[in-house]
């Protein structure tokens, strides 16, 4: 009992701090302290567990080679030109392992300002246009939802891209209504644009298309066409077309056909094909959604009941000039919530991180749900926002917590061995399989050999690692040539008189598959992958019956 008592007291008091912090947000200059929190909240455990593969690695070691090569231009893997996204997220992330080094808190310190930055900018858009206590439900919100801190936990250009997206959205409206109370907004749409051409150097038309389609439906549901027309300034697009343009002339001028690859194919071809992975049906973003924003999606019943926020009296007053009419806001944030949701549900293909900008429409509408019972005066509304900060809190931890205890796939302690052991002049081999991060962690600069079956046409067909390279290949295929190995190439080369020390990493199940490997002990491994060392004097499985020439 006295237990019981005393756990209650420890939860009281922890309330009556939050709830003190809550009240804290009140001032007018809150923004930096709350860029500052969420930043701290954010960043304090990326650097727990090493790059999660294939994305993180892949990303990460695009921009360590442009760091390591000092080629800011060309994305590269594998020391040949990577197309399939635009260069600002390497840019940022080669940035920041030049400042912080080549780690994993480094290699995700993009994401985590990108989410700061859209948590704060929406706070200070919606202090601007909404009441000041709307503006602190919604931003706390926003920044303790599990999916938030999972995609700031993630480096890949979802939350780069989403974070960009929101700001012009936010650049957007914000024209508009300075518009409307006969301020000057040119500067605004400028800063519209600015973020477009940012979103689309982030992750291509995307960044640019669906902000602008946001803003559209927005007006268009108002009637509101002269607003579109005053978005639609001329000097804003030369600006868009002044950021996006010189990178892609530049590409064009150096690889030929760049333009096809990466506007024509990655831009529309393969929204609508369905050869890509992770199938997923029309509806698979609602329940991913509602459970990743749990505790606070639970909320959103709310929205269906006879007494809830949509309920005809329940109309918030307007306390000072600059705010806007609560439908004019919703609206804002419907447009935004659909219009991201509809347009990543079409294609067949679909990843969780592609709907993270519906995130911050979402806290809107959830922190409707607590306004409209605290306008009813309900008085456990303020306990009841702590408790679900405090539980959201909580299972993003834990989410940290069973990274820990059940880790994922990673190449850093082979590279680690390879770091240690490994001489310049090394060969590095990886077979059927690439191991995005180990150049980073082992500070290979070499390229690596990626041995598969290259004449399989089945690679075109798919989207792995297979075909990024040879994608890649195609605008370099000398290099190409000189790293794509089949099987049997390396079986002739490793039995090659004066050959290098060779280093090949397979995995555990399929290293018999070749035979300088078979019946021969890793030097190092890991659950589920191994890393082999055939020195040059070693006398190697299988040379009696290769050629020592080896296939053309």
């Amino acid at each position: 009992m006295m237990r019981a008592a005393g756990l209650r007291g420890f939860g009281s008091r922890v309330l009556d701090s939050a709830e003190n912090i809550w009240r804290g947000m009140q001032t007018r200059r809150a923004w930096p302290w709350i860029a500052l929190w969420v930043f701290v909240w954010l960043a304090a455990t990326t650097w727990a567990y090493p790059l999660l593969l294939p994305d993180e690695g892949r990303y990460v070691g695009v921009a360590w080679h442009m760091l390591a090569s000092g080629d800011f231009l060309t994305p590269r893997l594998d020391g040949m030109p990577f197309f399939h996204k635009p260069p600002l997220f390497y840019w940022l992330t080669a940035g920041a392992l030049a400042v912080f080094g080549d780690n994993a808190w480094a290699g995700r310190l993009v994401s985590v300002l990108s989410a700061t930055l859209l948590v704060t900018v929406f706070y200070v858009f919606l202090r601007r246009y909404e009441r000041v206590s709307v503006a602190r439900r919604a931003t706390l919100i926003l920044a303790v939802q599990p999916f938030l801190f999972g995609a700031a936990h993630y480096a890949n250009l979802d939350m780069l891209v989403a974070a960009l997206m929101g700001l012009t959205v936010m650049a957007g409206a914000h024209a508009v209504f300075q518009h409307q109370l006969q301020r000057p907004s040119h500067y605004a749409v400028l800063g519209m644009y600015a973020l477009a051409a940012g979103g689309f150097m982030a992750k291509g038309l995307i960044g640019a298309v669906l902000p602008g389609g946001i803003l559209f439906f927005w007006l268009l549901g108002r009637r509101q066409y002269r607003a579109m027309g005053r978005l639609l300034w001329w000097p804003g697009i030369v600006l868009f077309l002044v950021l996006i343009s010189p990178w892609m002339l530049i590409m064009e001028a150096r690889h030929s056909g760049f333009f096809d690859y990466y506007i024509v194919y990655q831009h529309f071809q393969r929204f609508l094909e369905t050869g890509f992975n992770n199938p997923h049906p029309f509806w698979f973003y609602v329940p991913v959604v509602l459970g990743l924003t749990l505790p606070w999606s639970v909320q959103l019943w709310r929205w269906f009941t006879l007494h809830g926020p949509l309920q005809t009296h329940f109309v918030p007053p307007l306390e000072r000039i600059e705010q806007v009419e609560r439908p004019v806001m919703r609206g804002l944030m419907l447009s935004w919530l659909l219009v991201v949701l509809v347009f990543f549900s079409i294609p067949s293909s679909k990843l969780v991180g592609y709907v993270i900008a519906v995130l911050p429409p979402l806290a809107w509408f959830i922190q409707e749900t607590f306004e409209q019972r605290h306008e009813e005066t309900e008085p456990s509304v303020a306990r009841s926002l702590v408790r679900h900060t405090l539980i959201a809190m909580g299972l993003c931890l834990l989410a940290v917590v069973l990274l820990l205890l059940f880790p994922q796939r990673t190449s850093k302690p082979l590279a680690q061995v390879l770091a240690a052991s490994a001489q310049v002049d090394d060969r590095l081999v990886m077979f059927n399989q690439f191991a995005y991060d180990v150049p980073m962690y082992a500070h290979w600069m070499s390229p690596v050999i990626a041995v598969a079956n290259w004449e399989d046409p089945d690679i075109m067909c798919g989207d792995d690692w297979r075909r990024e390279l040879a994608d890649a290949a195609q605008f370099a295929p000398v290099i190409g040539q000189a790293v794509l190995w089949t099987p049997q190439r390396l079986q002739a080369s490793v039995c090659e008189p004066g050959r290098p020390d060779t280093w090949i990493m397979a995995w555990l199940d399929e290293a018999d598959r070749l035979p300088a490997l078979a019946g021969k002990l890793p030097v190092a491994k890991t659950r589920k992958m191994g890393l082999w060392k055939i020195s040059a004097t070693d006398q190697v499985n299988g040379c009696a019956e290769t050629p020592s020439t080896g296939p053309k």
